[in-house]
This record gives structure tokens, C-alpha cells and sequence, in this order.
């Protein structure tokens, strides 16, 4: 419990508290300023006190390292696992703490003392090294709320930056459940981030082109490495020719020569069919048709024109027999070149198959070494290829082995809840109780397995509003201060800042406050409650509870400058 919080601030208003209940007032005057109202009385300073004392961060903007508190030192007496100790801190020194026993006093630095607590408080073990495991801090801002943290917004949570992996962790810490299963899967939720983040790189990004999808990465790397194969199998049948460009020269003058030679071939088969033609029209004219003629006419001819038709008949005769043997001259020098140059184009196009073989079979030292860079690059796509299947296939392969390992997870978490059915029962019953005493129905607390790990919900079945969220924190607090006194897990008190009590019922608020006070005798711990005088219940306690012997002898108020916690202004 915490027996005192001091300063040695002069104007400083020191506050005694006692086991069980304890309600800090603050006066709430109406004669209060809009610039004394800014600051308040100090309960919301009361608890970042506490939170001092216990070992909190001093960050540069904390009030205790502005100008109007930087130089005074503030203490607190409280029992730290057993053992009443004083504890200072200044924020001119924020990393130092001052640590006062009946037998010791020792400066630490704030991580040894945060260590310190953890174990007393909490039994948090000092030498592990698990990266999720409950941290101190986490678990004592459970059992003291900030507003300023957005510490009352969830039953489960006790700032609004909290991760879910710190809610599971520390929840199952202080029920009593093993806190390392909600830890694995927060080891899981980083595994999977990676993944993710390497998914979303094979499809867009600087990284798309060095990852892939499985299966066109295969496809991809089976055909390159066909092609491969057979770049391989070429340079190793290769024959480099030496005269190679001489000889694809020659191939080349003798495919011309061949073509030209063919085109006179046509002209000398065109000539021949023509002179063939002329000769087979070639005939002798018959002067007998002309005597005929004559004789049918009844004209006798001398024999002067008869001899004269034959002499002309004999002339044309020699003119067509010497055009016959021209012409079959002709065709027989045309059939001749036709002969010569057939003979000419069987030896060249020998030739060419020649040269044409050894070029097949070969080839010119820049063709040899361009297929070897060929095969170079495309034996690096390969690579490449392989490299990025070999990482896709990872990726899946790891995908896979994660939904195994959660659907594991969850199946462990179920044992465990299971096996542990005590303490969830105990949990579950003490939520029940709690939630009853303030409700005419009982509210009620869940432990389910899931995917995502451990998830606690808390409900009250009433009309929703503030209020009623507020309750189910109460209800949770109360409930996990009771478990943690009774199995070592709590440092032995629970503080509520009056913001908890913000738009609730001055029925319920005294319920809660009787409850609080009830539970805090039964179970052993100090329960510390801050709240302006106006929303200080009235009526709705059960008869004989008077709960003004519950409140502190220091009373706050923000009538005056001096009124407050601190005894000064400052903004």
C-alpha cells in the first residue's frame, strides 16, 4: 500500500493515506478562475505521481520537469513487496531514483528500479529475454489509470496506444494464464508482416521484378534453362572456320553466277521453241497449182514460162533449204550453250553445297563468341530465375508453415485455457460478482481463443452509455486487483482518478465506492479514489456506510491559487 506522498516544495500538500479506502476530495468552488480552473485542484497530479514514484518515464514534457517543479524532489512511502520503502525522484535528475529502507538506501537508475518492482510487485522475472514479455510499466498502468493515456476508454486497455499484443501478454499475465502463447503470436503477427510486406513487393515496386508468383517463376526458369540446354549443345558441335568470311563470299559470287546462268538458260529455251517453230512452218512453194490454173482457164503456156517457173521453183527451193540449215544451226548452237551451262551450274552448285556444309558445320570465331555471351546471359537468367523461385517457394512454404503454426497456436490456447480452468472460472465468477452488486443483472467476462490469440471481453447488460463503460472498467479492475493480491501479481493497491466516474449514476458511484471499500477490507488491499466534492454521492450507500470517514484528511480545492495539490499555479 502507499502510506504517504510528500515534497519538499514548501507549499506542497502532503497527503496520509490509510488501508482500505481512501478518497481524495477537491473542492470544486465556484468562485474558481478560468485560469485556476486550467490546472485543476490535482487529482489527475496525484496519480502522474504515483506513476512518478513507480518508476514512470519523466519525458521532456512532463510537469515535472517544467520550471515551477523541476528543482523540487517528491517522495512517497509505500510497501514495496512487503517492505516499507521511501522513494524519491526530482525531475532535474529524471533517470535517478532514491530508494530509502529501515536497512538500505541506494541511488538506482530507473530501469533497475523498474526491474525491482516488476519482481515485488508483479513477480515478473528479471532475467528473461523474451522480447513480448509483461513489462512492469504496462502492468502497473492497469492498476493506475491516466487519462491523459486514453485509460479510460477500454475494460482491456490502458492506452490508447497500447498494442494488442501488450493487452493479450499483460491480461494473461494477471489472471494467470501463460502469458507466452499470446506472446508467440505476436511473434507470428511479425512473421506475417514480413510476408505481407514481401507480397505486396513481388506484385508492384523496385522489388516486382526480383520476386514472383510460384508457378510463372517455374514456368519462366523451365524454358530458360531449355534454352540453355540448347545454346550448350551448339557450342559444343561448333567448328570455327578460319576463311569463313572468304568462304561466305565464294557461296555467294557462285549463287549469283548460278542465277545469272539460269537466266540465260530461259533465253536460250525461249529461242530454241521459237526457231523450232519457224523451221517445222518452213515449206516449198508448188508452181504446179499455177499450170493448173492456166490449163483450167484453157491457156496453153509456151514452154519459155514453163522452164521459168522451174528455175523459180529451184531458187526458192535453195533459199528454203539454206534458211532450214540456219535455223537448225541455230537451235543447235542454243542447245549447246544450254548443255555447256548445265554442266556449268552442276559444277558451281557443287561447289556451293560444298562451302555450304562447312559453313553448316562451323563458323566464324565473332559468331562463336557471340553464342557463348548468349549462353552466358541466358545461363544468368537462370540463375536469377532459380534464385527467385527458390525465394517464392520459401514464401509459400512459410505462409503455409504460419497457418499451421497459428492453427497450433490456437489449439495450445485452448489447452491452456482449459487446463487452467480454475483460474478462468475464478476470473469469470469474481467479474460475475462484482458486476451483480452493481446491476440488477450480472455482467459477465469471456476468454475465447482466436486466431488472433487470447481475447477478453467484458459486458454489462444495461443501456449503453459512458457510464456503463465505465463501470465495466471498474468491475475488471477490481476484479484483477482482488486475483493479482491473492496470487502475488499486484502491488498491493488500485487507484481510480475521478474521470472514471465521469457521467455515471451518484447511485451507482456510491455503489462502486461502497463496493471498493468492501472488497479492499475483505481481500487486503488499498483502494484510492480521487473526486470533486460536487460528485461526492450523497445517498445511495446501504445503511450504516459512511463514507466520509473514508476520505483523506488533505482537502483540495481550486478556489484559491494555493488550494491545490501543489500549492502553486503553473501551466
Amino acid at each position: 500500500m502507499i502510506h504517504s506522498i510528500g515534497s519538499d516544495l514548501p507549499s506542497f500538500k502532503d497527503l496520509n493515506l490509510n488501508p482500505g479506502l481512501n478518497v481524495i476530495l477537491s473542492d470544486k468552488s465556484e468562485g474558481a478562475t478560468d485560469r485556476q480552473s486550467r490546472n485543476g485542484a490535482g487529482k489527475t497530479s496525484f496519480v502522474e505521481l504515483v506513476h512518478l514514484i513507480f518508476g514512470a518515464d519523466v519525458r521532456p514534457h512532463s510537469i515535472f520537469r517544467g520550471v515551477s517543479l523541476k528543482e523540487w524532489t517528491f517522495f512517497g512511502v509505500a510497501d514495496i513487496g512487503g517492505t516499507p520503502m521511501t522513494i524519491s525522484r526530482s525531475g532535474s535528475k529524471p533517470g535517478s531514483v532514491l530508494v530509502e529502507s529501515a536497512s538500505s538506501r541506494q541511488e538506482l537508475r530507473n530501469t533497475e528500479w523498474k526491474g525491482i518492482l516488476g519482481n515485488r510487485c508483479f513477480g515478473l522475472q528479471e532475467e528473461s529475454d523474451d522480447k513480448w514479455k509483461p513489462g512492469f510499466r504496462s502492468l502497473f498502468s492497469m492498476t493506475a489509470r491516466r487519462q491523459q493515456d486514453g485509460g479510460f476508454q477500454q475494460p482491456t486497455q490502458h492506452s490508447e496506444k497500447q498494442q494488442p499484443w501488450d493487452q493479450q501478454v499483460s491480461i494473461s499475465y494477471l489472471l494467470g494464464l501463460d502469458w507466452t502463447i499470446p506472446a508467440r503470436f505476436q511473434e507470428l503477427r511479425g512473421q506475417d508482416r514480413v510476408v505481407r510486406e514481401l507480397g505486396r513487393a513481388a506484385r508492384s515496386g523496385d522489388l516486382g521484378r526480383y520476386f514472383g508468383r510460384a508457378a510463372d517463376l517455374r514456368t519462366s526458369l523451365t524454358v530458360s534453362e531449355a534454352q540453355a540446354t540448347r545454346l550448350r549443345e551448339r557450342l559444343e558441335n561448333f567448328r570455327v572456320v578460319p576463311e569463313y568470311q572468304e568462304l561466305q563470299c565464294e557461296a555467294d559470287g557462285i549463287t549469283a553466277e548460278i542465277n545469272d546462268l539460269s537466266m540465260e538458260s530461259v533465253a536460250d529455251r525461249a529461242l530454241v521453241r521459237e526457231l523450232g517453230t519457224s523451221l517445222e512452218q518452213e515449206e516449198e512453194p508448188d508452181y504446179r497449182d499455177v499450170a493448173r490454173l492456166y490449163e483450167e482457164a484453157g491457156v496453153v503456156l509456151p514452154g519459155l514460162p514453163r522452164r521459168r517457173f522451174e528455175q523459180v521453183e529451184r531458187f526458192h527451193r535453195t533459199v528454203i533449204e539454206n534458211r532450214r540449215s540456219h535455223l537448225q544451226s541455230e537451235i543447235a548452237s542454243a542447245e549447246a550453250r544450254l548443255k555447256e551451262r548445265d554442266e556449268r551450274q552442276a559444277q558451281l552448285d557443287h561447289r556451293r553445297r560444298q562451302i555450304m556444309d562447312i559453313l553448316r558445320s562451323g563458323g566464324a570465331l565473332e559468331q562463336y563468341t557471340g553464342l557463348r555471351e548468349e549462353l552466358g546471359r541466358v545461363e544468368a537468367q537462370s540463375e536469377s530465375l532459380r534464385q527467385r523461385l527458390d525465394v517464392a517457394e520459401r514464401l509459400d512454404r512459410t505462409k503455409t508453415e504460419q497457418d499451421l503454426e497459428r492453427s497450433r497456436l490456437v489449439q495450445v490456447l485452448r489447452d491452456d485455457i482449459r487446463e487452467r480452468n480454475d483460474v478462468v472460472r475464478e476470473a469469470i465468477l469474481q467479474f460475475e460478482g462484482l458486476s451483480e452488486s452493481l446491476y440488477e443483472r450480472a455482467g459477465s467476462l469471456t476468454i475465447a481463443d482466436t486466431p488472433a490469440g487470447p481475447k477478453f471481453e467484458v459486458h454489462i447488460d444495461a443501456e449503453r452509455s459512458k457510464g456503463i463503460t465505465n463501470m465495466q472498467i471498474f468491475c475488471f479492475d477490481l476484479m484483477l486487483t482482488e486475483l493479482g493480491v491473492r496470487h502475488g501479481r499486484s502491488p498491493g493497491f488500485l487507484i481510480h482518478d475521478s474521470h472514471l466516474f465521469d457521467g455515471v449514476d451518484e447511485r451507482q458511484v456510491a455503489k462502486a465506492l461502497q463496493l471498493g471499500a468492501e472488497r479492499a477490507e475483505d481481500t487486503g488491499f488499498q483502494y484510492i479514489v480521487t473526486l470533486n466534492s460536487d460528485s461526492m454521492p450523497r445517498e445511495g450507500f446501504s445503511r450504516g456506510f459512511d463514507v466520509e470517514r473514508y476520505v483523506v484528511g488533505t482537502r483540495l480545492t481550486d478556489a484559491t491559487e494555493t488550494g491545490g495539490l501543489f500549492g502553486i499555479r503553473f501551466n
